[in-house]
């Protein structure tokens, strides 16, 4: 992975909604054969970073790259190497293989290629036996494995998810895992974003903490591990707090929100 060519970049993109700035100068990167996330509080902006970089908001400044090519111009060619969940879809009258395939065959995927995916993926998250099931019928994380199966069954070289692992059961969590593991071992680039700190030390290789819009520190779980396995949520509250405690003594901070994220820090 190191020294791997970019297969997304986000640069310097802002953005304001109702008047009020949501993504401050984001800039990141995903490379080559790298699964990278974001993790943030409740309002940070993560949920529209993922609009941005998917061509579904503008931005009012900034660029995003896609596999070197700027998302604003494009070819189907390009999108169709990308997967994603980010606003769950579906059609409820169709069952969860319909689904998947009508998915699949939005991206170009060789039919009987991404079937077989399908099924193999299906079998790793325990959605098998609800293949048939109209999606109308299924569960919030019977949902959830449908959305998953149907960004990945067309193996495509980016694939950016937001909270991948929100409903699934357990015994589905880790298939998931191994799914990622199949897509940055063939060298595609993974982003997701996400809550569970535990889970994103398990899954990625860089966790980017956003808040207020803006990066405000990188975390490399393995390094946390050389560190005698230091507290992901300890460093991600620390790095929200000298956040706060900056921008209050710009003057564009609050002192509420420095006590709030001492508080977490004291709890975690």
């Amino acid at each position: 992975m190191k020294g791997a060519a970019s297969a997304l970049e986000v640069d310097r993109v802002s953005v304001s909604l109702r008047g009020e700035p949501v993504l401050r100068e984001l800039s990141m990167s995903v490379a080559q054969g790298e699964c990278r996330a974001i993790v943030g509080l409740n309002g940070a902006g993560k949920s529209t970073a993922l609009r941005v970089i998917l061509g579904m908001l503008r931005p009012d400044a900034g660029r995003v790259l896609l596999c070197g090519r700027d998302i604003a111009s494009c070819p189907r060619d390009v999108w169709r190497r990308v997967g994603h969940l980010v606003e769950a879809s579906s059609y409820p009258e169709l069952t969860a293989r319909q689904n998947i395939g009508a998915t699949a065959r939005l991206h170009g995927a060789d039919p009987e290629r991404a079937e077989g995916a399908a099924e193999r993926m299906s079998e790793m998250l325990a959605l098998t036996g609800w293949l048939d099931t109209p999606v109308r019928r299924l569960s919030l994380g019977t949902r959830q494995k449908v959305g998953l199966v149907g960004a990945l069954a067309h193996e495509p070289d980016v694939v950016v998810l937001d909270e991948p692992t929100n409903g699934l059961d357990p015994l589905a969590v880790v298939g998931f895992r191994d799914l990622l593991r199949e897509v940055t071992r063939r060298g595609g680039a993974v982003l997701v974003t996400g809550h569970h700190f535990d889970e994103l030390t398990r899954i990625a290789d860089r966790v980017e903490v956003l808040h207020r819009g803006r990066i405000i520190d990188t975390i490399v779980p393995e390094e946390l591990d050389r560190l005698g396995g230091a507290d992901f949520e300890r460093v991600f509250f620390d790095a929200v707090l000298a956040a706060d405690r900056a921008a209050l003594e710009s003057g564009s901070g609050r002192s509420s929100d420095v006590d709030w994220a001492q508080e977490g820090r004291e709890t975690s």
